[in-house]
């Protein structure tokens, strides 16, 4: 009997899911059901499985056999967060961001006292943010962003004292800003922006000295604005509170007399205990009539201006009744003129690095009877590869032939790398021929191949097609000869002075919209013949447009042939123009969510039809001021709704998080969900 326990005991030792699995699979289960009621995502999670074993979709356990962490963003799920999710007491990170979830936020969530990251921003859960969230010691970030949350800031989110981002923008919250924020001494990034909160900035709030950036705009806060916020320059923005005063800071007016004494007023102790602080319309969220990722039911810009009117009432009712309150935080991650306004500056940790010009490849030493054929005697590639090649390689005669020797009225385009003629084949098809000199190809053989065979490998209705490629020893260049594509790259169709250049109309422009998505979707996604690639340069110039106004993009894979110099020196031209996303400067790497930071950018141009997005041109789009910030020369015509989905859209994709951008699958989706958009 003895022996048997000794067993048993070192059993559950080894076995801890035993311990805890009964729980934790019960209360998935629960959670199962209420997130994804018509079982269309999560058919993984059953009841014979082990938790931990990595066959539980978005479902990871810790070395104790304890689930950790549940990650089921942008997974198109509709339900509700049950309260069963407090049984999962070993949680450090619940993300369940960008979904349809709808329902109040369940008071048993502070129950998880172990959760770092709580993300539950992106959805449609409504009711007010439950106070008991302040007692989750260990919290480190809280997005709650882009719902339709009302009530107001719970004066107890100042006991969050690990609290480092507090997200709560694009709400219905009202009432004022609580002081005690002020108390939570790690905040750096504070976003209340697009809510209905009223009030002075607390000056405990300003004083903390960790704050990066605090985001309050459009809102209806008055009085004087703390000076501590002067050190954070354009990280604090207060653009769209009318009674905002002081001294230092742009676009605001002097205090008064008047405005002093509303700012040194004592601050309450609670906020929104009355019920004329909640339920107010909301002004930041114009409604789309559809569902989905980010879908949510846009009102028409009439009904906007009489729900303005009325949060104009309403607010000086509750200022005459005198309830102040104060809430706040979580910074809008996306700083507005640094994000947009890119320059040379933002690569100095690139240049740092260590970059030097490779000699040209070894290839060019090489004479073959058709010129440089990288594949002659080449054993890199099985036999099936060295056919799909032989299917893709043109000599120099049928190159030279086509661009007439490569005549200066052939020329479209130079490079710091190279040029691109226009050629016509001995078949009459138009091409484009791009060539890439040999000092600017990689000098490893293998990986010239590898990345010749990546860029054969690409087969979409929105990229622009390899025909095939010729590398020449005699002229030291390599050439890509692609379809010619007849309309020009999106940034023709920017910046049009009305009368000398072509206005893209509104439905072609969702279109556009539509096609670069489903073209850099295909460069994400893995496929069975290709990996999945990051393009690293989306740009208007990289979009071209067919003779049908379809977008493909273009030179996708082309880094896999360049010298890191030349890669480098690329960038710093997407940088100047805005493309390149904030996290570059510090990490030095690409991601899938760089180049849907650079898509987002795209939005914005397609939407304003000027190169340049600014910082002004993001705070009209975040309130839906159609007029401040869509093309003129549309005159009026597109669809408030469809303008609205997309100018939401180009938002999150602009993010200055990463973390906080959606992917490109989902953006397609969404985009797919809604028939109306498109």
């Amino acid at each position: 009997m003895k022996c048997s326990l000794h067993l048993l005991f070192f059993t559950l030792l080894l076995n801890p899911t035993w311990v805890y699995g009964n729980d934790e699979h019960k209360a998935l289960m629960d959670l199962k059901t209420s997130l994804d009621p018509q079982d269309n995502y999560l058919s993984s999670w059953t009841m014979n499985g082990n938790l931990c074993d990595g066959s539980y979709e978005g479902v990871a356990c810790n070395e104790m056999g304890q689930v950790a962490n549940i990650s089921l963003q942008g997974k198109g799920l509709s339900g509700k967060l049950s309260p069963s999710i407090a049984a999962l007491k070993h949680l450090t990170g619940l993300y369940l961001h960008y979904n349809s979830l709808y329902g109040e936020i369940p008071r048993e969530v502070a129950n998880l006292t172990q959760l770092n990251d709580l993300y539950l921003n992106v959805n449609h859960l409504s009711g007010e943010i439950p106070p008991e969230i302040g007692n989750m010691e260990n919290l480190q970030v809280l997005q709650l962003c882009y719902n339709h949350l009302t009530g107001s800031i719970p004066t107890q989110f100042g006991g969050l004292k690990k609290l480092s981002v507090l997200a709560l923008q694009s709400n219905q919250l009202t009432g004022a800003i609580p002081a005690s924020l002020g108390d939570s001494g790690t905040l750096m990034r504070v976003d209340l922006s697009s809510n209905h909160l009223f009030g002075s900035i607390p000056t405990r709030l300003a004083n903390v000295p960790s704050l990066q950036v605090l985001d309050v705009h459009n809102n209806t806060l008055s009085g004087s604005v703390p000076p501590a916020l002067k050190r954070l320059d354009d990280a604090f923005l207060y653009e769209k509170n009318s009674g905002l005063c002081g001294v230092g800071f742009s676009s605001l007016k002097a205090c008064g007399a008047s405005d002093h004494a509303n700012s040194t007023r004592p601050e309450p102790y609670d906020a929104g205990v009355d019920g004329l602080t909640r339920n107010i319309p909301e002004t930041a969220n114009v409604k789309l009539p559809c569902n989905g990722t980010w879908c949510q039911s846009y009102s028409k810009s009439k009904q906007a201006t009489s729900i303005k009117i009325g949060i104009v009432l309403v607010t000086i009712a509750m200022s005459a009744i005198g309830i102040l309150t104060f809430a706040l935080y979580r910074r809008r991650k996306q700083q507005l003129g640094n994000a947009f306004d890119i320059s040379e500056s933002r690569l100095s940790t690139d240049q740092g690095k260590s970059v030097y010009r490779k000699n040209g490849s070894p290839l060019v030493s090489l004479e073959y009877s058709k010129g440089w054929d990288p594949m002659a005697d080449s054993r890199t590639f099985s036999g099936d590869s060295q056919d799909m090649f032989q299917n893709f390689r043109f000599n120099l005669e049928e190159v030279e032939s086509a661009t007439q020797y490569f005549s200066e009225l052939n020329l479209l385009d130079k490079s710091n790398f190279g040029a691109t003629y226009k050629g016509v084949l001995r078949d009459g098809s138009v091409v484009s021929v791009k060539s890439i000199s040999k000092t600017s190809c990689k000098s490893d053989e293998a990986e010239f191949l590898k990345g010749l065979n990546i860029l054969t490998s690409l087969h979409s209705d929105n990229l622009v097609r390899l025909r095939g490629f010729c590398c020449s020893r005699g002229r030291g260049e390599c050439f890509l000869i692609y379809d010619f594509v007849s309309h020009g790259n999106l940034s023709r169709y920017l910046d049009v002075k009305e009368g000398d250049g072509e206005v893209l109309e509104w439905s072609t422009r969702v279109s556009i919209a539509k096609g670069i998505a489903k073209g850099i979707a295909y460069l994400h996604a893995h496929k069975s013949n290709k990996p999945a690639l990051v393009h690293q340069n989306i740009s208007a110039e990289k979009v071209l447009i067919d003779q049908r106004y379809n977008p493909l993009v273009s030179d996708s894979g082309l880094y896999k042939l360049l010298t890191n110099d030349i890669v480098f020196s690329e960038l710093k031209a997407s940088a100047a123009k805005g493309y390149l996303a904030p996290e570059y400067t510090t990490t030095g790497r690409f991601t899938e969510k760089s180049d849907v930071y650079a898509f987002g950018v795209l939005l914005f141009q397609i939407l304003t039809g000027k190169k340049k997005v600014t910082s002004s041109t993001r705070l009209a789009a975040e309130s839906f001021s159609f007029k401040e910030f869509m093309d003129p020369n549309l005159h009026g015509r597109f669809f408030e709704y469809e303008a609205a989905k997309l100018a939401k859209m180009a938002l999150l994709c602009s993010h200055e998080s990463s973390f906080e951008r959606p992917t490109m699958e989902a953006i397609v989706q969404e985009l797919s969900n809604c028939s109306s958009c498109i």
